[in-house]
């Protein structure tokens, strides 16, 4: 998506699945995937991007090997949605999920949809998920019942246990196994080196086979936690110290895999689920220069920090900002495996070509859609994103410090159930505020400062084409458009 595109709105409609039979020659070799997805880890929040006060040298090791893609997307800014999309290469609202679900939920991913996990397993791969899973904990939800062989972790967010900063009386959080609860309110502080620990052993048991792993890292979502060999190592305090043991967990996965003669052939990929979590302050990260983060579509919430590395396959010390999606992972691969998807709409598209730096490859997205739950925010094609008018969630007075948010002395009790905007503002020391029709040009104006969109109308009115593609197939509720294209989520009585 280096430039707009002059012909009309593609919609957001099936997705044509080219034949497999013309590629798989050039196809490179079938790989090992290695995926570790970060929690609320913020674009600015890896020393490449202007990380101050902590060190990730092998996050940058990463991304000096292989590619750094600067304009990298999650589909929404909050942690359900995001891995909705992830799962199943498609916008999180097509597939019914959004917001982030939570001990009480009795919905999931869809067991109908066919995820990335099951692409894998499907094709003969060993798949295991060692971290946090947070598309549904009923029992058809699981990560063991949609694809993956192995689960260890959360079956949601770290903060929904007693150790929430604001909500009391949330029940014990459950550490599973597989689809037992095998501890409750396990030490938080040991999450990142049990999950690497996990992660490492099972390279070590599957060096012999095909694998797709899959590391969700619980933190630096809070509560934030660090082990004692990191704890109180950086200037940036707890956070700074957090972040460092994540990417020490990156190089010890990256070792194990030369230790074992693995990567060679083996894709590795890391990312962050959305942006930071900014009324947390202290606790936080930054967006590196993009505006606001977690819970709001401007570019802080939903473009991360992305680094990609395969020898001989993804160029190494390269930089693209070409706009590819976590939705496109699933199309992706399905190309390398030299596999057909299923007949259904998907949303993500084939990017190898841009991933591997193939001669005048570009983003195939004519346009990208930021959603919010199930209301359409704005559309990019292109270096412009327009805004509707909308509400957004901006952090409420001077960021939190020592894990409480922002207005954390004037917040009132408040239930876990209350849902909405306004409640989620309530809870995590935000306020509500609105932005107008708004028109930005990204690659002059990453921080979405300056409206010029009395001075582009013609583009204004091309995007507003693309937006009302998008309602009618993917529905919008700040217009009351009901949508043509969207799938059920999975529910139990």
């Amino acid at each position: 998506m280096t430039r707009l595109s002059p012909i009309g709105p593609f919609g957001v409609a099936v997705l044509m699945l080219v034949s497999f039979a013309a590629v798989v020659d050039a196809a490179p070799p079938r790989p090992n995937v290695v995926l570790i997805y970060a929690d609320d880890l913020g674009y600015g929040d890896i020393a490449a991007h202007g990380a101050t006060g902590f060190a990730t040298p092998n996050i940058d090791q990463l991304g000096k090997d292989g590619t750094r893609f600067t304009h990298f997307y999650v589909a929404q800014p909050v942690c359900t949605a995001s891995r909705a999309a992830l799962m199943t290469g498609c916008y999180s609202n097509r597939v019914g999920l959004s917001g982030a679900l939570n001990h009480t939920s009795k919905t999931g991913i869809n067991p109908d949809e066919f995820l990335l996990s099951e692409l894998f397993h499907a094709n003969g791969y060993a798949t295991a998920i060692f971290g946090k899973w947070h598309l549904g904990h009923q029992p058809p939800f699981l990560p063991t019942r949609n694809g993956f062989d192995e689960f260890a972790g959360l079956p949601y967010s770290n903060d929904n246990g007693p150790l929430h900063p604001v909500i009391r009386d949330i029940p014990a959080l459950p550490w599973y196994e597989g689809e037992q609860v095998t501890e409750h309110n396990p030490d938080q502080s040991q999450f990142t080196k049990r999950l690497t620990d996990r992660a490492v052993q099972f390279l070590a048991q599957h060096k012999e086979q095909p694998f797709f792993l899959y590391v969700p890292h619980i933190m630096p979502h809070v509560p934030i936690f660090a082990s004692d060999p990191f704890k109180g190592r950086t200037k940036r305090g707890l956070y700074g110290d957090a972040v460092e043991e994540l990417d020490w967990s990156v190089g010890q996965i990256r070792a194990a895999l030369k230790e074992h003669k693995l990567d060679q052939n083996t894709w590795v990929i890391f990312a962050s689920d959305n942006g930071p979590f900014l009324s947390y302050g202290e606790h936080a990260g930054s967006a590196g220069g993009l505006r606001e983060g977690k819970l709001t579509t401007f570019e802080g919430g939903v473009r991360v920090p992305c680094a990609m590395a395969w020898p001989g396959q993804i160029p190494a010390g390269r930089v693209s900002a070409d706009v590819i999606t976590t939705m496109d992972l699933l199309p992706t691969v399905a190309r390398l495996l030299a596999v057909e998807l299923p007949k259904r709409t998907i949303d993500g598209r084939n990017v190898w070509p841009v991933i591997a730096g193939e001669a005048n490859a570009k983003s195939p997205h004519e346009a990208f859609y930021y959603f919010s739950g199930t209301e359409l925010h704005a559309v990019r094609s292109g270096p412009w994103k327009l805004h509707v008018p909308h509400e957004y969630l901006a952090v409420n007075g001077p960021p939190g410090k020592a894990g409480k948010p922002a207005n954390y002395e004037n917040m009132q009790p408040l239930a876990i159930t209350e849902s909405g905007i306004k409640g989620i503002a309530s809870r995590h020391g935000y306020k509500v505020e609105k932005i107008e029709l708004s028109l930005f040009n990204l690659e002059t104006d990453a921080g979405e400062t300056k409206n010029v969109a009395e001075a582009h109308p013609d583009i204004v009115r091309l995007l507003l084409k693309y937006a009302d593609a998008a309602r009618k197939d993917l529905g919008d509720s700040l217009t009351q458009t009901v949508g043509t294209g969207l799938r059920p989520v999975g529910q139990v009585e």
